[in-house]
């Protein structure tokens, strides 16, 4: 009786067609009725009967129709935990969304770091053939005292990449971070020890870490590019060698250099098993972003990996840095991050380069200048046989400029979606799988900007309702606050002095008042104290005392 009585309330929007079918057959009935009673009838009559009796069929299959979508729409806001926003689902999506997870693009993402976790927390939500191939090194850093205690290799980007395609976001990562602070266990990562206990379970590191793709849970799968010691040698334009990947960004500093060449020291690193196999198998690879020379290159410099990847047919993408990298790419534009990886790796590795359009708050980028980063110049010109894509990645977050997860995967799944149509292959069930998320994604962020266009006009006065923005407003009317408030701020701090300097002055001028009154009233009394003793003297000596003078 519950689960019969949970159609009937109110968020479950069903009512509403309920009672448009009902008065539909209530007129088809009123109509039929009509018809069977009347003996003879008008033609004004039979009209009156025709259009009660389709308005009658309208309304009927008109909430048939919308119930049975709205039905479907309940079933995948109960079963798909994928979906966010759930407020604004709508059935032509729905009928892709399980197939567009299992049937999806097959891709391939290589890198490291948090430019690697932000592309693969993004395309999750596209395929479940998600592949990320990951950096094991930390060579030249200080090992932790759960490492050290456990043996185990350095898998940070491992169990960070886990965690960015977990289905539950948050709950991984509490438990992969949270070191333990009582008994035996005591400094000890629960991330380590898992991954020892994987490891002696299927006596084979490489094993136990594809196998903890499927007892995670994770959407896709994570892979280490190589099970060999990974150490990441820097060459620097003044002939310096750089051993510690940790201390290359200070070393360059030091010399006032810059880095000509990354090398991995032994130069026959092995990929791992399944990496030259994904890589062949992908329909789209994706370089970066990330750590140029750190992160992205040295994976590409395992043997066997960048050959695979110019053999693959699979589109090949690069996602530009937003940001430079102090010590790495300072002052590097788009054209100086591919001129890198084409002379470490060969030509032919990148066909398409996603870069940002650079339209950040200049707040923040000053914040960024003051730790010696700035914009990667958008300077496109020195490499050529390459497609280039500008699109708005960024986004801010905790006072970061990051890439945006949702915006990076779009962009991303829009080109594979234009490949496909290049190959006219427009009924190819992954194109309109793909290209209806695509749409329904933009149908939904458009509903949250008007939502959230609205809610800001809501806290206006009636005037500022009234008012129309222009399309520059519209588009960047975050950027536009922010600066406001900023200059806003700045006020506030010239204000501020300007009040301290005004108080500073009166304080001097009423300290030198009382100076000058002091002096008065000293002068004043030295003036009087003679005239009050000449007063108080005898007559005859007051003459003398004139003629004395």
């Amino acid at each position: 009786m519950n689960g019969f009585m949970q159609w009937f309330k109110s968020n479950s929007k069903l009512k509403r067609w309920m009672l448009v079918i009902l008065i539909g057959i209530l007129l088809i009935c009123y109509g039929i009725a009509k018809i069977l009673v009347l003996k003879e009838m008008s033609f004004t009559e039979l009209i009156e009967i025709i259009v009660i009796f389709v308005i009658g069929v309208i309304a009927t299959v008109l909430g048939l129709i919308s119930f049975n979508k709205r039905t479907l729409e309940i079933l995948i806001e109960s079963t798909d935990n994928r979906m966010n926003d759930k407020k604004n689902v709508n059935v032509k999506s729905l009928i892709f969304d399980k197939k567009v997870y299992h049937q999806g693009p097959n891709i391939v993402v290589i890198g490291g770091g948090t430019g690697l976790n932000t592309v693969l927390s993004g395309l999750k939500k596209y395929t479940d053939n998600l592949t990320a191939i990951v950096t094991v090194s930390d060579y030249g850093e200080v090992e932790t005292e759960s490492r050290k205690e456990l043996q185990t290799k350095p898998l940070n980007d491992v169990r960070d990449s886990m965690i960015a395609l977990s289905t539950e976001d948050g709950q991984l990562d509490k438990l992969f971070n949270y070191q333990f602070t009582e008994g035996k266990l005591r400094n000890l990562t629960f991330s380590d020890i898992y991954f020892t206990a994987m490891k002696n379970i299927n006596n084979d590191f490489s094993d136990s870490i594809i196998k903890s793709n499927e007892v995670l849970n994770i959407i896709g799968k994570v892979i280490p590019v190589t099970l060999d010691e990974m150490n990441i040698t820097a060459e620097l334009a003044n002939g310096y060698i750089v051993t510690e990947k940790a201390k290359i960004p200070e070393v360059v500093y030091e010399k006032v250099t810059k880095i000509n060449r990354i090398y991995l020291n032994p130069t026959n690193c092995r990929p791992a098993p399944g990496v030259i196999d994904a890589i062949k198998n992908a329909d789209c690879i994706v370089i970066g972003p990330g750590s140029l020379y750190t992160n992205v290159i040295p994976n590409l410099l395992v043997n066997g990996v960048a050959r695979a990847i110019k053999e693959s047919t699979g589109l090949k993408v690069y996602i530009s840095n937003i940001m430079t990298e102090p010590g790495q790419t300072d002052e590097y534009s788009v054209s100086d991050h591919l001129n890198a990886i084409i002379e470490h790796c060969g030509k032919g590795i990148v066909d398409y380069c996603i870069y940002d359009t650079g339209e950040v708050v200049p707040e923040f980028i000053k914040r960024y200048n003051l730790e010696g980063q700035d914009l990667v110049e958008p300077n496109i010109d020195k490499v050529k046989g390459i497609t280039y894509l500008q699109r708005n990645l960024s986004m801010i977050s905790n006072e970061c400029i990051r890439h945006d997860p949702e915006l990076v995967a779009k962009s991303i799944i829009e080109l594979i979606c234009d490949d496909l149509r290049y190959q006219d292959k427009q009924n190819d069930p992954q194109f309109l799988m793909l290209n209806n998320k695509l749409r329904e994604d933009k149908r939904i962020d458009k509903v949250k900007k008007q939502m959230k266009r609205n809610n800001k006009r809501g806290k206006k006065n009636n005037k500022d309702n009234h008012r129309r923005n222009s399309k520059f407003s519209n588009k960047y009317s975050e950027r536009i606050e922010s600066i406001r408030q900023s200059n806003e701020m700045t006020k506030l701090k010239e204000q501020k002095i300007k009040k301290e300097s005004a108080a500073k002055q009166k304080d001097e001028k009423t300290q030198e008042d009382e100076e000058v009154l002091k002096f008065r009233r000293e002068y004043e009394k030295s003036i009087k104290e003679p005239k009050k003793a000449i007063a108080t003297m005898p007559k005859s000596q007051r003459g003398r005392k004139r003629k004395t003078s």
